[in-house]
C-alpha cells in the first residue's frame, strides 16, 4: 500500500456516501441511541452555523448533505494540522476521516490513535479503534452480544478496525 502525506489527502467521494449511508437520513431530529445527543440528517449533532440540534429539529436531504460535507471539511483541516509528517493510505485517511465524523475533531486529537500514528506506529492505530471507550454509550458497553440498545456502534469500530488492519504493509 502506498502511503502519502496526510496533507495531501482529502475524504474520497465514496468515503462521503459510505459514510451518509451509514448514518442514514433522519428528517426530523432524535436521539439515536439511548444516551446520546440529539442527531438531524446524517448524524449531525450540530448545524452548520455552529447551535447545537435540539430534538424537533428538521432538515431535507440537501442540507443534510450540505451540513455534512460543512463539518467534515471544518474537521478535515484540523485532522492534517493534528498529524504533521504521518502519511497513510487514502483507505486509512477516509476511515479515520469517518471516526472523526461520529467522534469529533476534540476525542480525535486526544486519542490514542493519532499519539500511535505520530510515532508511526499504525498497528497500535488501528487496535485503539476497538477500546472500550469507542464502543460504549453512555456507559453501555455496545459490543455486549445481542443488544439491541446500540450494536451498530460496536460493528461500526469492527468495521474500521478491518480497513485499518488491511491498510498495514
Amino acid at each position: 500500500m502506498k502511503r502519502i502525506g496526510v496533507a495531501s489527502l482529502s475524504m474520497s467521494a465514496a468515503a462521503l456516501v459510505t459514510l451518509v449511508v451509514s448514518e442514514w437520513f433522519t428528517p426530523v431530529a432524535t436521539i439515536p441511541v439511548k444516551g446520546d445527543r440529539p442527531t438531524v440528517g446524517f448524524g449531525s449533532t450540530y448545524h452548520i452555523d455552529g447551535t447545537p440540534v435540539k430534538l424537533g429539529d428538521t432538515m431535507t436531504p440537501v442540507q443534510a448533505l450540505k451540513t455534512a460535507q460543512a463539518h467534515i471539511s471544518a474537521d478535515e483541516q484540523q485532522f492534517r494540522d493534528s498529524l504533521p509528517g504521518v502519511e497513510m493510505t487514502q483507505e486509512e485517511y477516509d476511515n479515520y476521516i469517518d471516526w472523526v465524523y461520529q467522534y469529533g475533531i476534540g476525542r480525535w486529537i486526544n486519542s490514542p490513535m493519532r499519539k500511535s500514528l505520530l510515532s508511526g506506529d499504525h498497528a497500535a492505530a488501528c487496535d485503539a479503534l476497538l477500546l472500550p471507550q469507542y464502543r460504549t454509550v453512555a456507559g453501555y458497553d455496545c459490543s455486549t452480544p445481542g443488544n439491541k440498545r446500540c450494536y451498530g456502534v460496536w460493528t461500526r469500530a469492527q468495521k474500521r478496525h478491518a480497513i485499518c488492519i488491511s491498510q498495514l504493509n
